[in-house]
């Protein structure tokens, strides 16, 4: 009965800590979620790793990790079924690993478990989103998206940073909790010192996000209209193409109507699909040359730049050697009277690609996989080499392609080359859900504050946005409509740059070096015991 009993209390916790590591992001009950939980969310997770063995623990961290992102990102069922059970499998061995290394910390060092259990905890969210696999959803400070307050000190420790400091409250609490001590009171003393410190630390936070924020009132702005087209671009063939083109000149004619004058139209990820230089130079499709002919003809008679995502096709040699076609997912700038006739756009290609769904560099080692996912209408593409910055005149600019931004250190180096503001596009309409373009602009909003530069987001569908340097969202269109969104973009000359962006992930990397050194110092003094015991 007792061990019934045992079994359905870690159970309990399981299924606990599952639904809080969803909650606090955006989730399928609210699309901003709720921020809170986060500073307790891992209480099950810190508990249930100490109450169970060795021997069970991984078993726990596989059930942990597939349930969280089965319950997290549902909305890639929608996408194709091969997208849920390949993040949810992958996210189950990582927990799996993790669970176990957390059982070791915390077994080497009883006494101090629920800190040793935090540093690995802490290495695990920064691994995890390095590597083809990498996938920043789920990381723990991006719940925080919405309190500008808070995430200004992202600009000084990054968002693993911010997240190890969010996440020690949960192990703080379970350190209280599973204190032998009797009465509340007692429990809470035993802490205090780590307790004080961390509030603390919060208060210090908080006076940060204060007197920190950039003043931006006097800068001179960029006029920018971002074009949502409620569609997804890849959703059909030659009428759908002719269809989207029809809805984007409609919309950026509306938008330059009303605006006047601007310095910039954005198109959001692949918004036209015909690939504009090779159908322009090769044209053996008729069709797709007329849609492309028509597209030129429309930009050159414009007297406003425009940022286009297009599958951006060359010629050249494959990774096998082939000579083959190549194909980028692009940002392309057009210069009416310039660039346009023939196109000759300024590019950038896509970097970083999508795990599974983009990339999948394992067609040999794993050729069942890539035909399964060839099977699933999985589109690759080649991956970029350059962090192409683009001169507006007054403005430099970086355009990472949707899932680019979801990553610190891409942007980090686009302000690095010399970016002065980040113009985002995306394509999240395939998934149909609020919560997945929410919890992608989510992560969209660090990257501001990271850089202290301002972002435009253009999307297929949702959410497109313009946000602060402060991480402020000022105004969003209306999501899964036809839309555009016209925002005064601050130009923010630089004297210095922010911590963040000198030094990076740096808080992420301590965490592994600090884990390594807790589970080989751990080991270290096992052996020593062991002997010390074995001579007696």
């Amino acid at each position: 009965m007792a061990k019934f009993k045992n079994v359905l209390v870690n159970f309990g916790l399981l299924l606990s800590g599952i639904v809080l590591f969803a909650l606090p992001h955006p989730n399928f009950i609210t699309v901003e979620g709720f921020p809170l939980l986060s500073y307790f969310a891992y209480i099950p997770l810190f508990i249930l790793v100490r109450r169970v063995s060795l021997k069970t623990v991984w078993a726990y961290g596989l059930a942990y990790g597939t349930g969280c992102y089965c319950l997290y990102v549902y909305w890639l069922a929608i996408f194709n079924p091969v997208s849920m059970p390949v993040i949810a499998g992958m996210y189950g061995i990582y927990l799996m690993l993790a669970f176990l290394f957390m059982k070791a910390a915390a077994s080497f060092f009883p006494k101090y478990a629920y800190f040793a259990e935090w540093v690995v905890w802490c290495a695990y969210e920064y691994l995890k989103t390095l590597g083809f696999p990498g996938f920043n959803y789920g990381v723990t400070a991006y719940s925080h998206w919405r309190w500008t307050l808070l995430i200004q000190i992202a600009s000084v420790i990054g968002v693993f940073g911010l997240s190890a400091f969010i996440s020690f409250s949960s192990a703080w609490f379970s350190a209280v909790i599973c204190d032998g001590s009797t009465g509340i009171v007692k429990k809470i003393k035993n802490h205090k010192v780590s307790g004080i410190i961390w509030l603390a630390l919060f208060i210090g936070i908080i006076v940060f996000g204060i007197v920190s924020p950039v003043d931006y009132s006097d800068c001179d702005t960029k006029r920018i209209a971002l074009i949502q087209t409620n569609s997804d671009p890849w959703d059909g063939a030659d009428s759908v193409y002719n269809r989207d083109l029809q809805t984007l000149k409609r919309l950026s004619d509306a938008a330059i109507a009303e605006a006047g004058d601007l310095d910039l139209v954005v198109w959001p990820e692949t918004a036209f699909i015909p690939r504009i230089t090779y159908h322009y130079k090769h044209r053996q499709n008729p069709v797709m040359f007329g849609l492309v002919n028509e597209l030129l003809d429309y930009l050159d008679s414009k007297n406003v730049p425009f940022v286009i995502g297009n599958d951006d096709c060359v010629k050249g040699y494959n990774k096998d050697g082939v000579y083959t076609d190549l194909d980028y997912n692009s940002a392309l700038l057009f210069f009416p009277g310039e660039n346009v006739i023939p196109p000759e756009p300024v590019r950038y290609w896509k970097n970083h690609l999508v795990p599974f769904t983009e990339h999948f560099p394992f067609k040999k080692q794993l050729p069942m996989i890539y035909k399964m996912l060839e099977e699933n209408d999985t589109h690759f593409w080649e991956e970029g080499k350059e962090k192409t910055v683009f001169d507006l005149g007054g403005l430099k600019f970086c355009t990472p392609i949707c899932f680019e931004d979801t990553f610190g250190d891409i942007s980090r180096d686009f302000v690095l080359n010399g970016a002065q503001a980040i113009v985002n596009m995306s394509n999240d309409a395939w998934a149909r859900t609020a919560s997945c373009q929410y919890q992608h602009l989510a992560m969209g909003v660090f990257r501001t504050v990271e850089n202290r530069i301002p972002a435009v987001r253009a999307t297929s569908s949702g959410q497109t946005v313009i946000i602060d340097p402060n991480g402020k969202v000022l105004d969003m269109a209306e999501p899964f409509t036809e839309t555009y969104l016209i925002c005064e973009l601050p130009v923010i000359e630089r004297a210095s740059q922010t911590i963040y962006t000198k030094y990076g992930d740096y808080a992420g990397k301590f965490f592994v070096l600090a884990s390594f050194v807790v589970l080989a110092f751990g080991i270290v003094k096992a052996i020593m015991e062991k002997i010390k015991y074995g001579k007696k």
